[in-house]
């Protein structure tokens, strides 16, 4: 079971500051949240027409050990938000084309049929977003979490850094020994100092992106993610969620921060 587990894990989407997730037969949520721990799972049954749940409002469905049916594709897709997945992760089963085409008939997009390592098999399909706009559905997925907190008022359980990380390469061209260092994209005014921190990586990249195309942002190249308690223990205040504006009235200037002490990425 690990190995869907860990399949499963990997194929989970984007999302704002928690994760919704709808557990089928309650059979993912134990191994998923030693993974995520912004995991808000909702177990439901496994026939989907005793679910009660509302339109539009998870971002993922996942069910282990499951057999397909048209009431189920029907119903995942319904519950689905734009951009959130059905993951179907069986101990046993053959990769055939026949399953992505009925995945893709019950309208699902972004369509993943693949075998699972030591065995097993994953299916995987996506609620078509909205617009075709990566930047829009990004806006989008970032609009679910509230602006102008701090860590009194924040009660997600992460927050993402915008990092600029020297040397600027990739983990795998980096050596075991190889120094890093992380500097986190902060603002001062006078004697004040505040990392500008964000709830999830949607809200990272859109506040990032036009901050970039706009020349107010450079030489970030990375997103990193602390726990909100190793957070509230930095010697500097922490905006989450600014806006733009912040950019405009204050000096930019960068924090180091200790990488060891992040996350694993898991987005």
């Amino acid at each position: 079971m690990s190995a869907l587990i860990d399949a499963v894990r990997k194929n989970l989407p984007p999302s704002a500051s928690d994760l919704r997730l709808l557990d089928v037969n309650g059979a993912a949520a134990d191994g998923l949240s030693a993974y995520r721990a912004d995991l808000i799972a909702i177990p439901v049954d496994g026939d989907a027409a005793t679910w009660q749940v509302e339109p539009a409002s998870v971002d993922a469905v996942v069910a282990l050990d499951y057999v397909l049916n048209d009431a189920f594709l029907s119903a995942s897709l319904s519950v689905l938000r734009a951009g959130g997945r059905l993951i179907v992760a069986n101990r046993r089963g053959d990769v055939r084309e026949a399953l992505g085409r009925r995945l893709e008939a019950a309208g699902y997009v972004r369509i993943l049929v693949e075998a699972v390592p030591g065995g097993g098999l994953l299916m995987r399909g996506e609620r078509q977003h909205d617009t075709a706009d990566t930047l829009a559905r990004i806006r989008h997925a970032a609009a679910q979490d509230a602006d102008r907190l701090d860590l009194t008022t924040f009660k997600g359980r992460y927050v993402h850094l915008l990092i600029q990380q020297t040397p600027n390469k990739p983990a795998w061209h980096m050596t075991p020994d190889e120094p890093i260092t992380w500097r986190a994209l902060a603002i001062r005014r006078g004697e004040d100092q505040a990392v500008l921190a964000f709830s999830s990586l949607p809200k990272a990249v859109g506040f990032m992106q036009p901050a970039i195309l706009s020349g107010h942002i450079k030489d970030v190249n990375k997103v990193g993610k602390f726990r909100r308690e190793r957070a509230a223990q930095w010697p500097f205040k922490v905006l989450v969620n600014p806006h733009q504006d912040v950019l405009a009235d204050a000096e930019l200037t960068f924090i180091t921060v200790d990488h060891r002490l992040a996350e694993a990425p898991d987005e």
